[in-house]
């Protein structure tokens, strides 16, 4: 095994079924996931769900179930949709496993014990489904800042967390480290929240019951983001009196995926809990941007919300689209660092654009070729020409890109790059004209050439795409009998002569109506 890369999500809340948006950082992840695995990296990679608080409390009493049956069935259908969108996870953490329980009181005991969490009292405005106090200054027309929902007058004992002892030390690790990416999230931190002071942080809670409780003071339970950030320590086996080999294995993170909304609790909380409890600080933290459903009337996107009506689920569209199709969308459609948009119509558009135009028909009709004039048999009689030259020049250059883009973590370019290998290779298909080298008696070496050169371009592409696309990849590659490909080597990949190409005429995306997936939306 080669170096160890420690990657991990934004643990989803469990108020509901996610929906598109919320599971683009899961599969943002696998991708950077696979791709680091094909690298020869020994990665870790976890994801999971965060499972306590008031907004849980009060959905578990308004359906008639206790807490934890709430959570207990909203977690089995993340897990089902992250199982389904092929998510490769080595860990689905629950915040109501009993390894994480433990670990938080004992981290609250410690930092307690230190004299980093005091007692005192909250007074403030108070958003139950943000799970935050603001002061009257943060409020926006009366209402929370994040979510511009009503909010309520809260004043509870708790516990507090000194932020400030830490403060100076992290913009210190912040100005020199690149810890927080793009540049414009770590601009925000510095400037809107570091350097004008930090307050200290609400860590406990006497409201309501169901979290993880205080060892030593059973009216408070452990509030949202001292448990919640915590998943990340927890879930290696991190404890305040003995550390696993796994922990001291994985630790630090080397990569925090997660949304813009959260960037604030990822690089300012927790890397303070971090220092508290006196341990390394993650590598990196990626702030993605948001998939917002695209409004009818203008290009811009709105939120997705059940209330809004523009709510799109997973499961429905890897049912229309397939798992690859989703997963394709997703990366492709999300810039590095503008939000990005998604709506049946716009899904349909590029499915039919890229998957079964440029990729679809390339792989079929290279196929179907091969079948046609030799049988099914794959032969490089080495009569070359400029254009094979070009061909694999593109193609080469393609995959440095892709690698390049990957390692800067630009998965929308990588993406896009890979699928430069599929439109050379069309391209090439036309230069080429094989239909017209079958006519000609003293032409079939060279169509022997021009078939294999494809083949041999269309698996570099496939590998490629292993990570944003693994059963297309894997089944492109099971169609010209080619089995493993290091990624390292695959400038030098070629096929053996005399390989046989699958005689199946399956069409790996078929294009599709927009009013037929209207219909089966509905």
């Amino acid at each position: 095994m080669g170096d160890k890369f420690y990657i991990t999500t934004a643990i989803v809340y469990t108020s509901g079924k996610p929906h598109i948006g919320n599971v683009y950082d899961v599969v943002l992840a696998d991708s950077i996931a696979r791709f680091k695995r094909e690298q020869g990296f020994d990665v870790f990679y976890l994801t999971g769900t965060d499972e306590h608080g008031e907004k849980i409390e009060k959905k578990a009493k308004d359906a008639g179930v206790t807490p934890k049956e709430f959570v207990d069935n909203i977690a089995s259908d993340v897990k089902r949709i992250y199982d389904l969108l092929k998510v490769s996870y080595d860990r689905f953490i629950r915040t109501t496993d009993e390894d994480h329980v433990k670990t938080i009181q004992h981290i609250f005991e410690k930092m307690y014990k230190q004299g980093d969490i005091y007692k005192g009292e909250y007074e403030g405005w108070y958003c139950t489904p943000c799970e935050s106090f603001f002061t009257d200054s943060q409020l926006v027309d009366g209402k929370c800042p994040d979510c511009g929902r009503e909010v309520y007058k809260a004043k509870e004992e708790a516990y507090f967390f000194k932020m400030s002892k830490y403060a100076d030390k992290l913009i210190e690790y912040i100005n020199n480290n690149d810890f927080i990416i793009p540049e414009s999230r770590k601009n925000e931190m510095l400037n809107n929240f570091l350097l004008p002071g930090l307050k200290d942080l609400c860590v406990s809670r006497t409201s309501f019951t169901w979290g993880i409780p205080v060892t030593f003071d059973d009216k408070h339970v452990v509030y949202v983001w001292l448990d919640a950030l915590s998943n990340y320590i927890s879930g290696i086996g991190y404890d305040t009196d003995a550390q696993s080999e796994k922990f001291k294995k994985y630790w630090p993170a080397d990569l925090h995926v997660i949304g813009k909304d959260i960037v604030r609790f990822h690089t300012i909380y927790w890397p303070i809990f971090l220092m508290s409890l006196d341990l390394p600080l993650p590598k990196k933290v990626f702030g993605h941007p948001w998939l917002l459903a695209a409004s009818e009337e203008t290009d811009d996107g709105t939120k997705m919300s059940k209330s809004r009506g523009n709510v799109l689920y997973p499961d429905k569209l890897c049912e229309i689209f397939g798992v690859d199709g989703v997963r394709f969308y997703l990366l492709h459609e999300m810039p590095y660092d503008n939000d990005g948009v998604v709506s049946i119509k716009l899904v349909t558009e590029r499915y039919n654009t890229d998957l079964a135009n440029v990729l679809g028909n390339l792989v079929s009709r290279t196929i179907a070729m091969i079948n046609k004039y030799f049988d099914g048999v794959l032969e490089d009689k080495n009569i070359k020409e400029d254009i094979d030259k070009d061909l694999y020049n593109v193609v080469n250059a393609s995959i440095d890109k892709t690698l390049q883009a990957m390692d800067n973590l630009k998965i929308q370019d990588a993406v896009d790059c890979a699928f430069d290998i599929f439109r050379r290779c069309n391209k090439y298909i036309d230069e080429t004209e094989p239909w017209a080298l079958a006519k000609d008696e003293s032409k079939l070496d060279r169509l022997k050439t021009v078939l294999y050169n494809l083949s041999v371009n269309i698996c570099k592409g496939a590998k490629l795409i292993y990570s944003f696309m693994p059963d297309t990849s894997d089944k492109i590659l099971k169609m010209f009998s080619v089995g493993e490909i290091s990624l390292n080597k695959l400038k030098d990949f070629s096929i053996t002569n005399g390989t046989e190409v699958t005689k199946d005429k399956e069409n790996l995306f078929v294009r599709l109506e927009l009013k037929d997936v209207e219909s089966k939306m509905e």
